[in-house]
């Protein structure tokens, strides 16, 4: 009777009930949150499903994120991080977006480089808020990256400049803005254009010949890792994967990298960004600080986008459409979609997408290159 009452105690103190704390079952509701913006509202779901799912797995059982030890295998899930921390995962990413990525509208409209250019003022308003709050320089430059709405780039800089006990709720927050934009942009957007703005018809797009589609990532590439070598793991690969698809000879492998390859890392990048938020590590002031940031910053760069939309509207005597601007930060093609749905609410038939896929497509490489210059600015080779 004493080996079956000294198991069942055993068995009861095993299970998660006996060891979690409330930080655990705050986090465990959050991740549920998560999945209902993604299942029932379709809040980017290939982003929050496995990134929801990481986070409520981790807060089960903590250990499936722990570190190997001399005596003790790592737990699963953080042989994944290992592929983030090494930046190979946010790399790979960039490869597939290039291979999904018409650039066909960039190339047409090159002004749109300028609203994807104004769209990083969030990451520098972002950069001195957080040396305000006390946050050292690669710090603040490691969260600073999330305006730009862009995940990978958020990882692989803040990997390059060693912040990495910053790097799970730096990749939450980059991750969650990029799939709540449908939510944080409109506001920002109807607020600082009238009705006459949102109603503004721009012209069909020039044709793009298939040479100049092939020779965009070429030159793009020589041009932005000339002048800063550091950004050739992301430039390089966004370009590559865009070479796959445009030049029309290697079809395996553009199916490849914009199929297979892109949602298996997916998988893996989003499950174990979702397993670093452990209530221990993500329940904390500097968390908040950082997510607060992030959101200041993104909302910054929205309006930075919308601005500069309405100086290109002035400019060209009212052909801009000034809703395009906020796609120019680089969660695309969400942001890009976004411009679209606003427009279409007050006319139905207007159709920004692909103008708005310009500014959408710069804002990718210009957050690559503004992660470029904060590492140059450190001294990261």
């Amino acid at each position: 009777m004493e080996y079956i009452t000294r198991t069942l105690d055993n068995l009861v103190h095993q299970t998660a009930f006996m060891n979690l704390t409330w930080g655990n079952y705050l986090m465990i509701v959050v991740a549920l949150v998560f999945m209902y913006l993604a299942i029932a509202k379709e809040f980017e779901p290939l982003l929050l499903v496995p990134i929801s799912f990481g986070m409520l797995l981790v807060n089960i059982y903590p250990d499936i994120m722990a570190a190997p030890t001399e005596t003790a295998n790592g737990g699963l899930l953080y042989y994944f991080f290992t592929l983030d921390e090494w930046a190979i995962l946010p790399s790979l990413i960039f490869m597939g977006v290039g291979a999904m990525t018409d650039f066909g509208p960039l190339i047409a409209s090159p002004s749109s480089f300028l609203m994807g250019a104004a769209a990083q003022f969030g990451i520098f308003s972002a950069y001195f808020g957080a040396i305000a709050l006390g946050f050292n320089g690669k710090a603040a430059a490691a969260i600073s990256i999330i305006g730009g709405a862009d995940g990978p780039t958020s990882i692989f800089l803040c990997s390059k400049l060693g912040q990495t006990e910053l790097l799970g709720p730096i990749a939450v927050a980059a991750y969650s803005y990029m799939s709540l934009v449908p939510i944080i942009q409109p506001p920002i957007m109807k607020l600082f254009t009238s009705d006459k703005d949102k109603r503004i018809r721009m012209s069909q797009l020039r044709p793009v010949s298939k040479l100049e589609k092939i020779l965009f990532p070429i030159v793009t590439t020589i041009v932005v890792c000339m002048i800063l070598p550091t950004t050739a793991p992301l430039v390089g690969m966004l370009m590559l994967g865009n070479l796959f698809r445009e030049c029309g000879v290697v079809r395996q492998l553009t199916e490849t990298a914009s199929n297979a390859m892109m949602y298996i890392v997916v998988i893996l990048l989003g499950t174990s960004v979702g397993a670093t938020t452990s209530a221990e590590a993500f329940l904390n002031v500097t968390t908040l600080k950082i997510v607060a940031l992030g959101l200041i910053a993104f909302s910054f760069g929205t309006f930075a986008g919308v601005m500069f939309g309405q100086i290109m509207k002035i400019v060209t005597g009212g052909k801009v459409n000034p809703l395009i601007g906020s796609a120019g930060v680089s969660a695309v093609p969400m942001a890009a979609r976004v411009s679209q749905k606003v427009g279409s609410e007050y006319d139905p038939s207007n159709f920004l997408l692909m103008h708005a896929m310009g500014p959408n497509v710069a804002g990718v490489i210009g957050t690559a290159v503004v992660a470029g210059v904060f590492m140059a600015v450190f001294g990261i080779v």
